[in-house]
């Protein structure tokens, strides 16, 4: 059952009661606000579940965590943040038991919001995609600033672990 969209999650993206992080089933790369950072993303994601033999994943997983990256470095990166030496962006890979979890952190409180683009607009149906291709999607608050929003997609069944 899929999260309603802009729903608090629970404080971790746990998408069930015994499934747990697998050993090194956790992938992190921070991003530094700038618009290349969506390519970055999938080339990082891509890479982490080739690592991870979830090759069958790597499509909807790339086209996931571009929607959130772009989404954060759009509208949650202040202007002045791009190029600095920070990382005011994180992309998170957590590899469960049952699921992979894509979860991205900015710097802005601000929750998401799915749009209603229309049939005319160029953009807007980022977490329209996402909705569509996650069991579930997510935020939440992230002290002592900025949000983690998150998606879950099942592992394919040879991959699943007790």
């Amino acid at each position: 059952m899929k999260s309603p969209p802009g729903a608090l999650a629970p404080d971790e993206p746990e998408p069930g009661p015994n499934d747990v992080v697998v050993p090194r089933g956790f992938s992190a790369c921070g991003l530094d606000g700038n618009p290349q950072n969506a390519g970055m993303a999938r080339k990082f994601a891509a890479h982490t579940l080739h690592e991870w033999a979830l090759q069958s994943l790597v499509a909807d997983v790339e086209l996931i965590v571009s929607e959130l990256v772009g989404n954060a470095v759009r509208h949650a990166v202040p202007p002045a943040a791009p190029g600095t030496a920070e990382y005011p962006v994180w992309l998170g890979l957590f590899r469960y038991t049952r699921s992979l979890v894509c979860a991205v952190t900015d710097p802005s409180p601000a929750p998401p919001r799915m749009a209603d683009p229309g049939s005319e607009a160029a953009g807007g149906r980022g977490l329209i995609l996402i909705n569509a291709l996650s069991d579930t999607w997510s935020w939440r608050p992230t002290p002592p600033r900025g949000k983690t929003v998150w998606a879950s997609l099942p592992l394919p069944q040879g991959h699943r672990t007790a």
